[in-house]
């Protein structure tokens, strides 16, 4: 007879029987249709649709448990985003999506928590908010859609807006200097830096999958097309359009001649030089350090806590603390 169900006489067997029943079933994987929700309703051609496709085989691939996704946006066209996920997921108000992942971040660790959104509600109304969660190097991956406008208000000029756009708010165009996505991440202190095209989804994934391998504030800033508002403005980043993709060769540090001519991601002042590039500059990663995330700070710090309080509960702490308020 099989042990697990006779025993060796000190209980052993019917824990383990016990065990058996409760635990849980296989799991079946993680499949695009699983993972879809409502169609897309982005303008047709729009570059947010091979994001989304991106994004589904990156899950796929990952096999990730599902109730573990988090899809989380901002306003914006870019930002609808969770609508097209079947999942956890959050709609929040324009520019403060960054607070809302930040919180369930650092409330569930355990979570997958995935931050979607445009150039304006990134780099404009939730400026302040990127450069506070890349600061703090909370563990996040945050996917920014580049396209140069604001599409959903229908064309109006964009903190990425080059110079002599013509808009309904710059009829006789920009006069304005863009925000620099590159430059601007690199100062604010986020820990993994990437640019991607939103035609090229072979690249799009791997920035993709390496930004949620690094334990941090992640950042790809994806340049994606808005056919309706300005058209053909990546084109000269698109081979298919007589562009040019260039991809940053990074160091393989295997001591060859080429390889001083490669990019070193841990070089802040290196990815600094790569930012200034000429439009369209160049794709690939150009930051990545290892730093402490407020995730891992925060779990030392309670942790501690917990200790010094020898184990007591949330509710026994707060009654405790209304105790001395009598």
């Amino acid at each position: 007879m099989n042990e697990a169900t006779t025993g060796n006489g000190d209980g052993s067997g019917v824990e383990a029987a016990v065990s058996a029943a409760v635990a849980e079933p296989p799991r079946e994987k993680l499949t695009k249709k699983a993972i879809t929700a409502d169609h897309p309703t982005w303008c047709p051609g729009c570059g947010d649709f091979a994001v989304l496709a991106a994004f589904y085989k990156v899950l796929e691939k990952r096999n990730l448990d599902h109730e573990k996704i988090v899809t989380l946006a901002g306003i914006g066209c870019s930002s609808r985003f969770p609508y097209f996920v079947n999942g956890h997921g959050a709609h929040y108000i324009h520019g403060r999506a960054v607070p809302l992942a930040s919180g369930i971040s650092l409330a569930r660790p355990d979570l997958h928590v995935f931050l979607f959104g445009g150039d304006g509600d990134g780099f404009s109304i939730g400026g302040n908010h990127l450069d506070h969660g890349a600061r703090k190097n909370i563990n996040m991956t945050y996917f920014i859609m580049d396209n140069f406008v604001y599409g959903l208000t229908k064309k109006q000029t964009s903190p990425t807006s080059p110079i002599g756009f013509k808009s309904k708010t710059d009829p006789t165009g920009a006069i304005d200097q863009p925000v620099n996505p590159m430059k601007k991440l690199i100062s604010a202190g986020a820990t993994f830096i990437a640019r991607t095209h939103a035609t090229q989804v072979k690249h799009m994934m791997e920035m993709i999958e390496r930004a949620f391998d690094h334990q941090g504030f992640s950042v790809i800033e994806c340049l994606s097309e808005c056919v309706e508002f300005f058209p053909d403005v990546f084109d000269p980043a698109d081979p298919k359009k007589g562009g040019s993709f260039e991809v940053i060769q990074e160091k393989k540090w295997d001591n060859t001649p080429e390889d001083e001519l490669r990019h070193d991601v841990t070089d802040e002042l290196a990815a600094y030089k790569l930012a200034q590039l000429p439009f369209p500059g160049v794709f690939g990663v150009f930051y990545e350090t290892d730093r402490p995330t407020k995730n891992a700070l925060e779990k030392k710090w309670i942790e501690s806590t917990r200790e010094k309080t020898g184990g007591a509960s949330d509710l026994e702490l707060l009654q405790k603390t209304f105790d001395r308020m009598k």
